[in-house]
């Protein structure tokens, strides 16, 4: 394992932490990828999230840069990342230069953005698909059997998460709340490109000064990237507060 057992469980209780009652879908993913770079020997990870209409969208990514290599995979319609959503099996590719021919347009910009294998893994519960778990890697190879089973540990651990929608929501089916998470990360993407474009910041710090007082002030992420947008909360509230670089 690329990790001891003690750095796991640490990892798993700080994911179950998230788990609480009106517990936010958007922080457990990006909790989960955060996760999945500290515990396992992935350089960057993402996870796309299918809408009602099955099709998929970045809920979550460690960096901007690999965001964008989401997109451009969703705008393509071609990536380990969706083959993996739409078989439910793993996708493990250790050199996307071998294989651009199957997907040029994401080999060919992953490659360029240093990227050279991707472990594509499906968030399934039994015959119920909704997405993918997917961890890059700068060197030209696959992640070992054993930190493949602790990544799709932890594929299945969100999926659940994400699912447990059915039992916080009374009233909303499951694709709703689905659909509820995916707006949530809209929201927090314009709020990311105020405090970038007021401050003259890069997306990466505009997303963690945005989470890093969202978790400080014990609120969830998307109810305060909300506040932002509908300017409820001042930008310069975020961006003088002494907590916003710990």
């Amino acid at each position: 394992m690329a990790q001891n057992d003690g750095a796991l469980t640490t990892a798993l209780m700080r994911l179950v932490d998230t788990l609480v009652v009106d517990y936010d879908p958007v922080e457990l993913t990006q909790e989960l990828v955060d996760t999945c770079v500290d515990l396992l020997p992935a350089d960057a990870a993402g996870l796309l999230l299918a809408d009602t209409d099955g099709t998929l969208q970045v809920l979550a990514s460690t960096s901007e840069q690999l965001r964008l290599l989401e997109l451009l995979q969703i705008q393509s319609e071609a990536g380990p990342c969706l083959q993996a959503y739409r078989t439910g099996e793993q996708v493990l590719i250790g050199d996307l230069a071998a294989v651009a021919a199957d997907w040029p347009l994401f080999s060919e910009s992953a490659v360029a953005n240093g990227f050279h294998g991707v472990c594509a893994l499906p968030l399934r519960l039994r015959d119920e698909r909704i997405g993918a778990l997917n961890l890059f890697t700068r060197s030209t190879n696959v992640l070992r059997a054993e930190d493949l089973r602790v990544g799709q540990a932890l594929a299945d651990f969100a999926t659940v998460g994400i699912l447990h929608a059915r039992i916080l929501a009374d009233t909303l089916t499951v694709n709703e709340q689905l659909n509820t998470a995916l707006n949530s990360r809209v929201i927090i993407e314009q709020a990311k490109g105020m405090l970038a474009e007021r401050a003259d910041l890069d997306m990466d710090t505009a997303f963690q000064i945005l989470r890093r007082h969202a978790r400080n002030r014990n609120r969830h992420l998307s109810d305060l990237a909300r506040a932002v947008v509908d300017r409820t909360i001042a930008l310069d509230t975020l961006l003088t507060d002494p907590k916003r670089y710990r």
